[in-house]
């Protein structure tokens, strides 16, 4: 076999494939390149998952796929870390799934459909939703492991994922595949039809149409017995008194709480008995002879000192969340695709219509009603001021709650009785309102027209030629769990809901009457539309002769519009608070009329064959925008083979990321500070409270700003990378790659206090400090801003072999990926911060030290077995706050999440006529994610288990049948 040859299968090896054959003479275009060639020929490290490996595979979804790539990120990016309420920048993850090459980000990671781009998810205008990929109809998928801003432009970062479509089917096929747990929830489910006309090298011409349609079921968190947040021995409690059983507080209200002590302030409970510590936060299940906190569905004892709360939250009471939320959210993908190609002479021309329609229906834990909550007065959106609805909320002495509350907190605090009549403050999860459910529907689609063959006037070149046109436009509404503040707010203060009810209790008929009258279900939410308009053009062919051969020269245009919009709630009536939905997430301050930017760009690329065994690629692109200006970005990649056993490869390119519209055009919301006293840095260099009367180190009041910022500017990369490719005999072959991505100008949004908060770094940001005209500090601007570095390396390895085994062929491999360096800095030329590899963080990727996938696949006759495994490294839990500041060591409190790893098993058979089955089981050995004392805080994590990282299904079996009609 020729090297070349042997090159090129290396190259497109994929992860748990094999070898994508190519017609030795045929010349195509390969994902990272513009220049035709011969598949073996490219250097770049390409990664092709065929037809047949993914249905042998058992995978149903885009989202599946991603899952089991090495080199993609452990972010919030799918439906299992997105399971909880989102708004603002995050709204966009409402049943969308996206991709995170070497961790960069989902907005970092270039997403194609037959080499153009798709449209921007339609609730966030950055992220590309998989949802959209019409995966039925995939014929590859091409993974490059590399950036492309030189040929792409913005986003191709971490990398390229290149979904191609059938390109010349002929036939009519239908497909049902199933995929369902053993325990429970979460199946997933699928069916298809492809039908094919016409041979395009024979008949001229080839129609394809494919409609598929996928339902991936919901999963609740109590379906799995390793889904359980009352784990304190291992550091592992939920931080929330919103406790089915009300919680009672002593509150600052107009009202004084029945909590508060005699003689004291509001927010001032009683005293411990025979101590100074004022207690708050009292759950009376949990007073001392009562029925205990556990005594109740979903409840445990508040763990104060895991939390550092102090000795006055001992009496509080908890409730598990992450048990409660759905952590597999359903989701029902709709695709067609209709693809006509018809050869003119030597030309052909290409009709392509892709619809797709995503719904999911996002169900997440109830409300949590607290009293006192929020500010005293809101702002509606014609700036009039009306009393905060939850400002004074209290259950009454009239309700039939009240008296054993009140009896049970005086038994156990004497000096309480003198409170006799006054309300009751609490914090509650209101059960009897149901889970919240936030359904959203995103309907995309791509016209395209394209055309390509042979350039008349210049023998041996080629044109390829596109205009299209592709959108998705989303729109969410809220379900059950919502409800309107004004009336739930009634209900509570007139006795007619009772938060304090027992196992076994029930609301009043009366009651959830009422209830169901001021339920906010079918209000719409938001809703996004992202447009993208594209014309391309590129030209390729051969320059001049060099030793090696011909040198190959591509030149193109990219001329793009893209235009977003985002509406809020616009209810006719929004100026009026008895309409307004309590804790909905409607982003309304983010609403933007219509805003659009032009993309003009030029690239080339030059392919050098230097000598037979040395090869050198350059390319680079231009590309201007309206509103920032222009960015140019080289690439180098050299291809070098010393010996017919060896090639060497390495390339250096620069990337770059444009921002969002959101990040751009957000309106600015203007908040209160709340957080921890903090001193004006200016005036107080030691940044030390000090509340002594007129020292200047007294403790400031004022407001944050954030929201978009039209003067961001892109972030820039750098990137390295070298390899080498070994094939001593043809049966054997190993690749090992080091990468390098350096990114500068991040954008980044930095907390008011912390090392990285604003208050700490004054002198790299004293310009957002606005002051009034003495100079006293009245507002901080915290919003979007270029200003973060960071620096990821990492190894990438591949083994592949086959053999003949038995009157059989026995085939494996195996995949690595090992990550080097993860760190950031705050600003460019700051010193970098701590090793992030392997480090527990909400905010960002987990930057998992070693992952690797392997197989060994049996193939005789008609029969095909693949056994395969997927595993994932340990890295370094999360701290608490009472671990971390020495507190409390709960006994078994482990600092490392342990290691993961499950093995797949597939079988499928060809022999009947026109009838191929396929079967397996997923997760053969039923292996439950490892323990994560993660506690889910409204950033989708799980609790007790980490979604980013591992999939709660557990054991599931596959079944599929696909039959050809001819």
């Amino acid at each position: 076999m020729k090297l070349k040859t042997v090159v090129g299968q290396l190259l497109l090896l994929g992860l748990a494939s094999h070898v994508h054959a190519q017609n030795a003479d045929q010349r195509i275009t390969i994902t990272g390149s513009s220049i035709k060639r011969i598949a073996s020929e490219g250097a770049l490290p390409v990664q092709t998952i065929t037809r047949a490996e993914l249905d042998r595979s058992g995978i149903l979804s885009a989202e599946q796929l991603i899952s089991t790539l090495n080199i993609n990120g452990n972010g919030l990016d799918n439906l299992a870390g997105n399971a909880d309420v989102v708004s603002g920048q995050a709204r966009g993850n409402n049943g969308a799934t996206s991709a995170n090459l070497r961790g960069q980000g989902s907005n970092a990671t270039l997403i194609l459909l037959n080499g153009r781009r798709v449209a921007a998810h339609g609730l966030n205008g950055g992220t590309v939703d998989l949802n959209q990929i019409p995966f039925a109809a995939v014929e590859r998928v091409e993974v490059l492991k590399d950036g492309a801003s030189s040929t792409y432009g913005t986003d191709a970062v971490g990398g390229v994922i290149n979904f191609i479509l059938r390109p010349n089917f002929t036939g009519l096929r239908a497909a049902l595949k199933s995929d369902t747990t053993q325990h429970g929830g979460g199946a997933v489910y699928g069916a298809s039809i492809v039908g094919g006309l016409g041979n395009l090298d024979t008949e001229g011409f080839n129609l394809l149409a494919t409609l598929s349609i996928s339902d991936s079921k919901r999963l609740d968190g109590s379906q799995r017995s390793f889904v359980n947040t009352f784990q304190p021995d291992r550091g592992l409690s939920p931080d929330t008194r919103g406790t089915p059983y009300a919680t009672v507080f002593a509150v600052n209200q107009t009202n004084k709480s029945v909590l508060t002590r005699p003689g004291q302030s509001n927010g001032t409970g009683p005293l411990l008995p025979g101590t100074t510590t004022t207690l708050n936060g009292i759950n009376t299940l949990d007073l001392p002879g009562a029925a205990g906190c556990a005594s109740q569905p979903g409840m445990g004892p508040y763990d104060e000192k895991i939390w550092a709360a102090g000795a006055g939250a001992q009496y509080g009471c908890a409730y598990d969340t992450g048990r409660a939320a759905v952590i597999q959210q359903p989701v029902k993908n709709t695709n067609l695709v209709s693809r006509g190609t018809v050869k003119l002479g030597q030309h052909q021309l290409i009709g392509e219509l892709v619809f797709g329609r995503s719904e999911s229906n996002k169900l997440f834990s109830e409300n949590q009603i607290t009293s006192g909550s929020g500010t005293a007065s809101i702002q509606l959106p014609n700036t009039t001021s009306v009393p905060s609805p939850f400002r004074n909320l209290a259950y009454p002495s009239t309700g039939a709650g009240y008296t054993r509350v009140f009896n049970q907190l005086v038994a156990a605090f004497p000096e309480l009785a003198v409170n006799a009549g006054a309300p009751i403050a609490f914090r509650w999860r209101c059960m009897v309102c149901g889970p919240r459910e936030i359904a959203t529907q995103s309907d995309t689609s791509r016209v395209l027209i394209g055309m390509d063959g042979p350039l008349p006037v210049l023998p041996g070149w080629d044109y390829r030629v596109g205009l299209s046109s592709a959108y998705s436009k989303s729109k969410s509404t809220l379900g059950g769990g919502y409800h309107n503040m004004v009336g739930f707010a009634n209900l509570i203060n007139n006795g007619t809901l009772n938060p304090f009810l027992l196992n076994g209790e029930t609301q009043t008929p009366t009651a959830v009457q009422a209830l169901n009258a001021v339920s906010a279900r079918g209000t719409t939410l938001y809703g996004g539309k992202f447009t993208m308009n594209e014309v391309d053009a590129t030209i390729t062919g051969p320059a001049f002769k060099l030793p090696g051969g011909d040198a190959q020269v591509a030149l193109g245009t990219d001329f793009r519009t893209e235009k977003y919009k985002f509406d809020g709630n616009n209810a006719a009536n929004n100026n009026d608070i008895n309409t307004w939905v309590f804790n909905a997430p409607f982003d309304n301050i983010n609403a933007l009329g219509g805003v659009k930017r032009d993309i003009k760009a030029v690239f080339g690329e030059v392919l050098l064959p230097v000598l037979k065994n040395l090869e050198v690629t350059l390319s680079t692109r231009y590309d201007k925008y309206t509103g920032f200006g222009s960015t140019t970005n080289p690439k180098a990649s050299i291809r070098f083979a010393p010996l017919d056993s060896v090639v060497l490869r390495g390339a250096y390119s620069t990337a770059f990321r444009v921002p969002t519209f959101n990040q751009l055009f957000n309106g600015v919301t203007e908040s209160l500070y709340s957080g921890a006293a903090v001193v004006d840095p200016q005036k107080c260099p030691t940044l030390v409270v000090n509340p002594a009367v007129g020292n200047p180190c007294n403790a400031v009041t004022f407001n944050t700003l954030f929201g978009g910022k039209a003067d961001l500017g892109p972030e820039k990369a750098k990137l390295y990378s070298a390899g080498i490719v070994w094939q001593p005999i043809n049966e054997f072959s190993a690749t090992l790659d080091w990468w390098s991505i350096k990114r500068e100008g991040t954008i980044q949004s930095l907390g008011v206090t912390g090392a990285n908060g604003f208050i700490a770094n004054y002198n790299l940001f004293s310009s957002r400090f606005l002051r009034d005209a003495s100079g006293n500090l009245t507002q901080l601007d915290t919003s979007w801003i270029n200003a973060g570095l960071t620096s990821t390396k990492g190894l990438e390895m591949s083994l592949r072999g086959n053999t003949p085994f038995m009157g059989a062929k026995l085939s494996a491999g195996f995949d690595v990926a090992y990550l080097l360096e993860k760190k950031s800095a705050l600003v460019s030329g700051q010193p970098y911060g701590a090793s992030e590899v392997g480090v527990f963080t909400r905010a960002s990727d987990l930057g998992i030290r070693w992952k690797h996938t392997a197989f060994v696949t049996y193939a005789r006759d008609e029969w095909s077995g693949t056994l395969s495994q997927v595993y994932r490294g340990r890295y370094a839990g999360y701290v608490p706050p009472g671990v971390f500041n020495g507190t409390v060591l709960p006994p078994a409190f482990e600092t490392v999440v342990k290691s993961y790893a499950i093995f797949h098993a597939t079988v499928s058979y060809t022999g009947f006529k026109n009838l191929t089955l396929s079967a397996g089981i997923k997760n053969l050995f039923d292996k439950d994610p490892p323990f994560a004392n993660s506690y889910d805080t409204n950033t989708g994590s799980g609790s007790s288990w980490e979604p980013r990282v591992t999939d709660p299904r557990g054991r599931s079996f596959l079944l599929g049948a696909e039959y050809r009609f001819f």
